[in-house]
């Protein structure tokens, strides 16, 4: 048995495939749309079946093409990034391009480590989910030509795209579901805000819009990792706080949500009596009794948004045009996690 077998070539997935070297060249390349369907389809089989994969380090090397998009991500273990990288993912296939990522654990050192990690390998451009340290770098990257884009947060003034959650309006959803759910004092749980753009925007819009809507509030930021006795004694001092309206927790993200559910779950609370929202959806959220109340991130749109707005600014028509904002809404899914014993909701009233 053959130890070393040779890698086949590009001219033999030529020869099986029945066409020419260049087609299959092409294929590859950047421009596989020259090539009719069933072409395609006879190069890739021929491929398949002969195990060839091209080695896209020498290519880029040759034609000045890495066909790598970086990716930069601050917490791998956060759902939404997950949910964001599929999409991100995906376009990056159908254009031809590889995703390379880099977790960096909100940890500046790890995020500059790896930026210069990716920059090594000629990344085309760059994704960025970072905590909000290497703004210099960025900015250094973006002043040399790399076209970069922002999720989720924006970054001092690295002039980039950003494609993101419109963070104000989501928390004008929640503070009005819940509002109208005929709760009147509520609590806002979120991660620290310092060096996140996103998280500031959101407690200043739930520290506003109570003021706006007349309710009794109050916010609680802390690193839930480290400070779980912390939590659950913010939601033990809110609970028996003195007061007649009904109480209700906002959480900032997905992962202050199962922390929040889990202090609940233990003191007994029974969900609905005490309010419970969250902004992310995540599978668990319907399977808590009786349903956790959420607002969906389109994540799949956001990170599909993020990579075909990159490819734009490869064009070099595209390169230096000013920066771009893009803000999804968030998409309400009511459970009973929001839903008072015998609260009638006079929004369902027919006029």
């Amino acid at each position: 048995m053959n130890q070393n077998p040779q890698r086949s070539t590009l001219v033999e997935v030529a020869h099986a495939a029945g066409t020419s070297k260049t087609s299959v060249s092409r294929f590859f390349g950047d421009e596989r749309q020259r090539l009719s369907q069933e072409l395609q389809e006879r190069i890739a089989a021929a491929a398949k079946r002969l195990g060839y994969h091209p080695n896209q380090m020498a290519r880029g090397l040759k034609g000045g093409r890495s066909r790598l998009i970086g990716m930069l991500v601050a917490d791998i273990r956060n759902p939404y990034s997950v949910a964001v990288m599929h999409g991100i993912e995906s376009v990056c296939q159908a254009h031809g391009y590889s995703l390379m990522v880099a977790n960096t654990n909100n940890d500046p050192a790890q995020e500059r480590r790896h930026l210069e990690l990716l920059t090594a390998y000629r990344v085309e451009g760059l994704v960025v989910n970072a905590a909000g340290s290497p703004d210099r770098e960025l900015a250094k990257l973006a002043e040399q030509g790399t076209p970069l884009v922002l999720v989720d947060r924006e970054l001092g003034e690295v002039p980039a795209d950003m494609v993101g959650l419109d963070d104000a309006r989501a928390i004008d959803q929640a503070l009005d579901h819940l509002q109208t759910a005929g709760y009147g004092e509520l609590l806002y749980v979120s991660k620290p805000t310092s060096r996140v753009s996103s998280r500031r925007v959101r407690l200043e819009r739930f520290q506003h819009g109570i003021a706006e809507r007349g309710l009794v509030g109050e916010a609680h930021c802390l690193t839930l990792d480290a400070d779980a006795a912390e939590l659950d004694d913010a939601i033990g001092a809110f609970l028996v706080r003195p007061g007649t309206a009904p109480k209700a927790l906002l959480c900032a993200n997905g992962q202050v949500t199962l922390a929040v559910t889990r202090v609940l779950q233990q003191r007994n609370v029974t969900l609905g009596s005490v309010g419970l929202m969250g902004i992310d959806e995540l599978e668990w959220c319907a399977l808590v009794p009786p349903g956790i109340t959420t607002l969906a991130q389109p994540t799949d749109a956001i990170g599909r948004a993020a990579v075909e707005n990159l490819l734009q600014r490869l064009e070099s028509s595209q390169r230096t045009s000013p920066p771009r904002r893009t803000h999804y809404q968030a998409q309400l899914i009511p459970r009973g996690s929001t839903r008072l014993p015998f609260h009638h909701d006079r929004s369902q009233e027919s006029p």
